[in-house]
């Protein structure tokens, strides 16, 4: 499939104006924190992401990346900063595509909020809204060996021995999925800009429908193929995998259903498929694997079973509504002007409906 012709974004940037940093009271904090962190930094913004706010740091030749919770007004008990900080200063010793965490910063004084810093990862992004990179060359077999790499680098995290990185107590697995159910309901109620009745019943629906769990595992909690860096020389290793925010410890199919769910096919209903829609369908270029070829990759190497899939997969666009509504409602009360968050006004619908075509299959009626 053709890319659209689409402005080329650079990685990372000018701050945006209202999200800026005082960089002098930033270098007074970190010059005697950090190796290689002498003087005051140039500061620039990361492009990507839509949740926390992502700042490059350049010391010199030395660079460094800031993690900060967005600016307000933000959603009651997210951006939990310091939970980031914990799973990326531990998880590296054992899953070497996370970038390592160096420091936390509670004190809201420094920049207005908690932040942290961590190492700089350097490889290939495939970005949200822009073409495939030229570095893949538009070459089906290293997309094919793309895929592989991501799924396999799933099914390794899923692997982790999270006991043995300290990370045991880092969420409670017995009845994760529905209090996932329960909190987004919420988080729903609280965030939404107009009233669509498809999402109060399709999160009873999944109340009533939930599978037995399967054994715990540590989640990214938003694994897909835009928050992960593959490498420079081999596009089929991935290097980097960013925003750790909601990890925690649960079933390992919440991943596996919220990766698909982003993952695109040619058949997928038109609205899914635009540009305008959260994820352009980079994955419709040939050489892409299929869903079905990545849930029997990720099968084969973990053990696990994937047969209920479908309903994770349903979750996981439920779920999304309330995420893109979220980002959405903070551009319409004036909390930032990323142009990206104004695109959001027909997402949560448009995921809802998707949502309810695959919880279908197993017999949700609206």
């Amino acid at each position: 499939m053709a890319e659209p012709t689409v402005e080329i974004v650079p990685e990372f940037g000018e701050v945006r104006d209202e999200e800026r940093l005082d960089a002098s009271k930033l270098a007074a904090y970190l010059n005697d924190k950090l190796p290689d962190a002498a003087g005051t930094p140039s500061i620039f913004q990361f492009k990507g992401g839509h949740s926390n706010l992502t700042y490059l740091l350049r010391f010199g030749s030395h660079e460094w990346v800031l993690r900060r919770p967005p600016f307000p007004p933000i959603p009651p008990g997210a951006h939990d900063m310091s939970r980031e900080f914990r799973v990326l200063s531990r998880l590296w010793q054992l899953f070497r595509p996370a970038p390592r965490a160096w420091h936390l910063c509670e004190d809201p004084s420094i920049i207005g909020a908690p932040f942290f810093i961590m190492e700089r990862r350097n490889g290939i992004l495939i970005r949200m809204r822009q073409p495939l990179p030229d570095e893949l060359g538009g070459n089906p077999a290293t997309f094919t060996r793309v895929s592989q790499g991501f799924i396999d680098t799933l099914a390794d995290l899923h692997m982790v021995d999270f006991e043995k990185v300290g990370l045991g107590g880092l969420g409670k697995p017995d009845g994760f999925v529905r209090r996932q159910i329960v909190g987004w309901m919420d988080r729903w109620e609280r965030s939404k800009t107009r009233e669509v009745p498809l999402m109060n019943k399709l999160g009873v629906w999944l109340l009533d429908n939930m599978p037995e769990p399967q054994h715990p595992a540590l989640l990214h909690n938003d694994f897909y193929l835009h928050n992960i860096m593959l490498g420079s020389d081999n596009p089929g290793v991935v290097v980097g995998v960013f925003d750790w925010e909601m990890s925690t410890l649960g079933d390992a199919m919440i991943d596996v259903g919220t990766s698909i769910a982003y993952w695109r096919e040619k058949d997928d209903p038109a609205e899914l498929l635009t540009s305008a829609n959260q994820v352009e369908a980079h994955t419709l270029s040939p050489g892409f694997l299929s869903r079905d070829d990545l849930l029997q990759r990720y099968s084969k190497k973990t053990g696990r079973d994937v047969s209920k899939i479908a309903y994770y997969w349903a979750w996981a666009h439920w779920k999304n509504a309330t995420v893109v509504e979220q980002l959405y409602a903070r551009y319409a009360k004036g909390g930032t002007t990323d142009p990206r968050f104004a695109a959001m006004s027909d997402q949560a619908p448009a995921l809802a409906r998707a949502a309810a075509r695959i919880a279908s299959r197993l017999g949700f009626k609206d």
